[in-house]
């Protein structure tokens, strides 16, 4: 039986209540007042009020020579590396036409979505990875047309890194705008933006609850945030490898959920006395302790079978194994957004430049959708076509279903061509 070694500290969950309503009410002053209440809010929650909120290209321009040369290698690296994964995912997405009955053909077509809108968050840090992984995997998708918004900080504009990176993606547009209003401008589109017709990109509490409310006007990729990891341990684990990997997604913010599931009591104990040490020396241990005094657990368990099973009810964002037979694990698991196989793979080279995607399902959505892919920006649309001779086969029996389900319109449709294509002997 499955126990603690350590628990999530109790707390009040957010009031998604408050946060619901006043979502709604940015959402509803954007539709009725377009960019004047985008200029409203952003000079009330992020101070910012530039005469443009749309970057031209001296200001992107700009943005790169203010980047290191290092950091921009990297950053083509890693964009060379994502790029690369979603062509092969589209690869790996098929139109067919196929006829499946005498006179009777089926199709499937791949139609990219027109219109995308990518949220890159990043109020606080460049999160200029955020913006490789939407904009970039929608453009390889296909899409023509990308608008992009990230937040202002300190009332001074975007952090050039995520503003070069947006532009490397790809990004038709660039708009220096965050939070709902940004959703919201997206969405319902204001004098020289025009609406979008899905919107991807993960973000807080408030753009997890504005892309809700939001969905059926536009689409919407996924849920996501706050961030989440949870390791598989066993005692051929490494304490100080498994305590950084913890450590290291705990700076995602003060409610990250950092969990460790253990096969062996000794390495879980370590790994205990492991983060603890490597917080007080931590940079950002402010952010990084509050996630782990406040959602950091380690749950020891009796053999794999039952880590999967714990693994598969937690359904993990970002999920590793540090355990021998990583491949068993592979097979067995079923309930993750992304999952690292071995010590040397971490959730760190997917966030950041192995190439899979890093925007994945939070809160338990991993039992039901994966991440961000190609595949989402793109619509799967089917097609029939048939001879006279296969129509009256398939008439005849759909003519017998509509009936059975009382739709006589239904039915007359097949009848007619029944009579038509067949004569009146039949």
């Amino acid at each position: 039986m499955a126990r603690f070694l350590k628990e999530a500290a109790p707390g009040a969950a957010a009031d998604r209540q408050a946060v619901a309503s006043t979502v709604a009410t940015i959402l509803a002053a954007v539709r009725e007042r377009g960019l004047d209440a985008v200029r409203e809010y952003s000079r009330t929650f992020d101070d910012w009020d530039p005469p443009s909120f749309r970057l031209d290209e001296s200001q992107i321009a700009e943005a790169h020579g203010a980047i290191r040369r290092e950091v921009l290698a990297s950053l083509d690296y890693a964009h060379s590396q994502i790029r690369h994964f979603a062509e092969l995912q589209r690869a790996s997405l098929k139109e067919f036409e196929e006829e499946v009955r005498p006179g009777t053909w089926l199709g499937q077509k791949l139609i990219p979505i027109a219109n995308v809108g990518a949220y890159v968050p990043g109020g606080r840090y460049p999160l200029l990875m955020s913006a490789q992984m939407s904009i970039l995997t929608a453009k390889v998708a296909g899409v023509k047309r990308v608008v992009a918004c990230t937040p202002p900080y300190a009332g001074r504009g975007s952090f050039p890194e995520t503003i070069w990176s947006m532009h490397l993606a790809g990004a038709d547009e660039i708009w220096v705008v965050g939070g709902v209003q940004a959703l919201a401008l997206m969405a319902y589109g204001a004098e020289s933006c025009d609406p979008v017709d899905f919107i991807s990109g993960p973000g807080n509490m408030y753009i997890t609850e504005a892309k809700r409310q939001l969905f059926g006007d536009v689409g919407i990729d996924l849920l996501a945030g706050p961030s989440e990891i949870l390791i598989i341990a066993d005692e051929s684990s490494d304490p100080e490898i498994v305590a950084a990997d913890l450590v290291g997604q705990a700076e995602h913010g003060p409610t990250s959920p950092v969990i460790l599931v253990t096969l062996s009591e000794p390495v879980g104990l370590a790994v205990i006395d492991a983060v603890a040490r490597q917080l007080e020396s931590l940079q950002s241990r402010e952010t990084a302790a509050a996630a782990w005094a406040g959602h950091g657990e380690v749950i020891f368990v009796r053999d794999r079978e039952e880590a999967v099973r714990v693994s598969d009810e937690i359904a993990p964002e970002h999920l590793e194994v540090q355990a021998q037979d990583p491949d068993w694990y592979l097979d067995h698991l079923s309930n993750y957004g992304t999952v690292c196989l071995g010590e040397e793979a971490t959730i760190v080279f997917s966030d950041k430049a192995i190439g899979t995607n890093h925007t994945l399902p939070t809160g338990r959505g991993a039992r039901y959708t994966g991440g961000l892919s190609v595949g989402k920006f793109i619509k799967t649309v089917t097609y029939q076509r048939c001879t006279r001779d296969a129509a009256v086969a398939v008439a005849r029996h759909a003519a017998l279903l509509s009936e059975t389900e009382m739709m006589p319109g239904h039915a007359k449709t097949c009848h007619l061509r029944i009579e038509k294509y067949s004569g009146p002997s039949d």
